[in-house]
């Protein structure tokens, strides 16, 4: 039990870190993403602009019902994630910008 723990804990670890090396190792290892996602286009662009919104989605589909009731909470905390990552670039690279015009 405490290895299943374990074991968990650092999948989170991972997603936390590292979403786009998840989503790879999902692609090349999981057959849960061939049958979650029906083409290559959409699990391309949520590897690009929404990670955690595409790791969330995949944990949170089943094959019955898809996506359902509670199970959207994860993928709306996953793209709140995303879209505070972004948020977090753009104000970065606002501060980078006024730092070399305050610095010549």
């Amino acid at each position: 039990m405490c290895a299943l723990m374990t074991l968990g804990c650092l999948w989170g670890a991972a997603i936390a870190f590292a979403p786009r090396i998840v989503i790879i190792f999902a692609w090349l290892f999981s057959d849960r993403w061939s049958a979650v996602w029906d083409n290559w286009f959409v699990p391309t662009l949520g590897f690009i602009f929404l990670p955690y919104t595409t790791i969330m989605y995949a944990l949170s589909w089943n094959a019955v019902t898809g996506v359902s009731g509670w199970e959207w909470m994860w993928v709306i905390l996953g793209f709140v994630l995303d879209v505070s990552q972004w948020a977090g670039v753009i104000s970065r690279r606002r501060e980078f910008r006024y730092y070399s015009e305050a610095y010549p």
